[in-house]
Formats: structure tokens, sequence, C-alpha cells
């Protein structure tokens, strides 16, 4: 029995909709911890406008499978830059359970990669049909 689309169903429900409340989250509160970030790298602030697009906007695009590539990708890029601007100092660190200090990041990443790859399949929006599906 395949289950490939399945799958891919579940790992787009699971990080499109779990990266999806941190956005909603920097939508209520405020992104100045970000643009603290920014500055203190040199970046330009107007770089926070990015991040309801890749905390919201791309995250329900991968939940509904739309665009699901190139979303997966905006996705992806932003978790390597928080990864990058935020958690860097604890790259190499275990958390007190003894796990990765960074396991949510990177299943970001990765999952979102990996869905990048995958595209949407045949629950989704698309239908999995097109090249950015």
């Amino acid at each position: 029995m395949k289950n490939d689309d399945l799958g891919k169903l579940l790992l787009r429900l699971s990080v499109g909709g779990l990266m999806m409340f941190h956005g909603i989250h920097k939508l209520i509160h405020g992104h100045a911890f970000i643009v603290a970030k920014l500055r203190a790298a040199g970046l330009p602030e107007l770089l926070v406008a990015g991040v309801p697009i890749g905390e919201v906007v791309a995250p329900l695009l991968v939940l509904i499978g739309f665009y699901t590539r190139p979303a997966a990708l905006v996705e992806a890029l932003l978790m390597a830059m928080a990864i990058w601007l935020v958690h860097m100092g604890d790259f190499f660190s275990v958390n007190a359970m003894g796990g990765y200090a960074l396991e949510l990041q990177v299943f970001y990443l990765f999952g979102s990669l990996a869905i990048m790859l995958l595209g949407a399949g045949r629950y989704s929006v698309s239908g999995g049909t097109g090249r950015w599906n």
C-alpha cells in the first residue's frame, strides 16, 4: 500500500501548521525582538517585513498545498536566517533534557526543505499538479 500523498499531507500539516503559530504570535505581539537582532547584525530593519510572509503566508500556502514548493523554500530561508541571527550561540549545544538545543528550528528547516523537494501531493488545493506544487 502506497501512501506517499498522505505522508506529504501530514508533513505539510505539521510544518506549516506549527510554524504558523509563531507567525500569528509575532503579528499579535510585535517584531521588536527581530528588529533588534537585525540591527545587531547590521542588516536593514526593512527585512522584518519578511517575517509575516515567512511565518504566516508561506505556512498557509504550505498547509493548503498551493504554490507549495516556493512557499516551503521561503519557510526554509526564514529558518536559516533565524538560526543565524538568533540561535547560533546554541548551535553545538544540548538542552537540559539532553536533546539538541535547536531541534525545533532544525525540524522546521529540514521539514520545509523536504516539502520543497517532495511537493504538495494529491491531497492539496492544487491536487499536486504543476511544477510549483
